[in-house]
């Protein structure tokens, strides 16, 4: 059962609010390790989606989460960058080493960026509690651990996400529009991320003509 959510859910096409540059100072702290793994385009279109669940869920401290979201993936820069595809998108990816590795790294790094820019040690705890397990870990802790979860997922949604998941993965777009439906729709915890996410598929599978290309 998902969570429902606490305000009207926004599932228009996924953008940016341009007046939240409070965390500028920290995106500046991870250029290195936003060039792994595309984190580049992963990390600001999670972002944005974990700043609209924060809105339908403003019992969340939305604090925790856009920082968490912000640093989930940076451990893939800190990993050998070959076994990222070959292990991280292969076989049983979801328990490869890669990606308990990564999660360690994330955390190493959240500790490393965050006492800088003025973020006290109970803070920085609660972030790396939810870095440490994002990937790996099947349960989640708490309201703000799932809306990282739900982020983290939902740009897979969009055609971006589509596009560079299929390469990862080496599926074509509609077999990984299909395993979206069949496999990362039933993990969603939130009803505002299932919204957001039939909102964005329907759109892309018409953009990238799925039906047709099939």
């Amino acid at each position: 059962m998902t969570l429902p959510a606490v305000t009207p859910v926004d599932t228009t096409p996924i953008s940016a609010a341009a007046a939240h540059d409070d965390l500028d100072p920290l995106w500046r702290a991870i250029v290195a390790e936003s060039r792994s793994r595309q984190n580049d385009i992963h990390l600001p279109i999670s972002f944005a989606f974990a700043e609209r669940l924060c809105q339908a869920h403003p019992e969340a401290d939305s604090l925790v989460v856009r920082v968490a979201i912000l640093l989930h993936d940076t451990g893939w820069a800190r990993v050998d960058q070959d076994r990222i595809i070959s292990e991280g998108f292969a076989g049983d990816w979801r328990r490869a080493d890669v990606r308990y590795e990564h999660e360690r790294h994330g955390c190493d790094i959240a500790r490393e960026v965050l006492p800088p820019l003025g973020y006290d040690d109970a803070f920085i705890t609660r972030v790396t509690d939810i870095i440490d397990g994002h990937d790996t870990r099947q349960e989640s802790r708490s309201i703000e651990d799932s809306l990282v979860r739900d982020a983290d997922r939902l740009w897979r949604f969009t055609p971006t996400g589509i596009a560079l998941a299929s390469q990862w993965f080496g599926f074509t777009p509609s077999h990984y529009c299909s395993r979206l439906h069949a496999e990362i729709m039933p993990e969603l915890l939130t009803d505002a991320a299932v919204q957001m996410a039939t909102a964005e598929l329907d759109r892309a599978e018409l953009l990238l003509k799925i039906e047709q290309l099939s």
